[in-house]
């Protein structure tokens, strides 16, 4: 199964190499957001939890346009039936699913360092902050990649993913909000022990019933 994973990871990797679709989307995207936030301050500094509540709404918007693509473009290049005749339903997922992983957290440093260099936002605790956005990006990937499969075949997918997607993940977006503030003061482990483990709990459960649940989604 893993080995079935890795190869249909590689294969989305090799094609978004050659189309650079989501890339080049969303660098411009980000760009364009934080560079308006940016001149919207002027010479104003935001709190800890209002930068870290504007930097989980643009992770959240971004990796809704990057994320939102890997099931419908298989649907589009007609691949899908392919992938159902030669892999099974959990290959798929998990490949699927390590795949908008590495790019949530490609994103996810894009969004990051940019932010930095262009507001200046001074992270105290750097380690607890990396840990934070770390376990996130897992739910927020495994959400994004079951959705993803849910919509494939819709008529309307750029309007039901995010409209699906963001009550899923309101929980995850809550406790990563509350998570980051702290890690930006510099509040110590024993503060914030308690939303990673809720960050972390949410990541289990999601991944576990995403998992159970898309042999049934990829075979409808």
């Amino acid at each position: 199964m893993f080995k079935q994973a890795l190869a249909i990871c590689k294969k989305d990797f090799n094609s978004e190499i050659r189309t650079r679709y989501a890339v080049n989307a969303l660098l411009m995207f980000i760009i364009v957001v934080i560079s308006v936030i940016k001149f919207s301050l002027g010479e104003d500094k935001l709190s800890a939890e209002m930068n870290a509540g504007l930097l989980w709404i643009i992770i959240f918007f971004a990796t809704s346009n990057g994320l939102s693509r890997v099931f419908v473009s298989e649907e589009e290049r007609g691949t899908s039936l392919v992938l159902k005749l030669s892999s099974r339903a959990g290959s798929v997922f998990l490949g699927k699913l390590i795949f908008n992983t590495l790019l949530t957290f490609i994103i996810n440093f894009l969004i990051i360092f940019l932010y930095i260099i262009i507001t200046g936002l001074d992270i105290k605790n750097l380690a607890l902050f990396s840990l934070t956005i770390g376990l996130g990006n897992l739910g927020l990937s495994a959400v994004m990649t079951i959705i993803a499969a849910l919509i494939s075949k819709a008529s309307s997918k750029g309007t039901l993913y995010p409209v699906l997607s963001f009550p899923l993940l309101l929980p995850l977006l809550l406790a990563s909000i509350s998570a980051t503030t702290l890690t930006i003061e510099g509040t110590p482990m024993g503060a914030i022990a308690g939303e990673l483990q809720m960050i972390a709990s949410y990541t289990i459960v999601v991944v576990t019933a995403s998992f159970l649940l898309f042999e049934l989604v990829w075979h409808d």
